[in-house]
């Protein structure tokens, strides 16, 4: 599954774009309200689940599920 960005909790940091390898997060989205340009998942298909974008997320705007066809079964 693809990065989900819970914009009540962004803070419009830019840190997911930084550190993303893959560019998923490439493009911007501006917030009316009250002005910030907030990030866009622009390349979900591109993302490979390696969770940089969850842990650099200082406000933990970022949530990401791992797709059950990733999930390895061991004992």
């Amino acid at each position: 599954m693809p990065p989900e960005i819970d914009y009540n909790k962004c803070t419009a940091c830019s840190q997911c774009r930084e550190i993303c390898s893959e560019d998923v997060f490439f493009e911007f989205e501006k917030i009316e309200e009250n002005g910030l340009i907030k990030p866009k998942v622009t390349y979900p298909e591109a993302c490979f689940h390696c969770y940089l974008c969850v842990e650099g997320c200082p406000s933990g705007a970022i949530k990401i599920r791992i797709p059950l066809i990733m999930h390895v079964p061991y004992k």
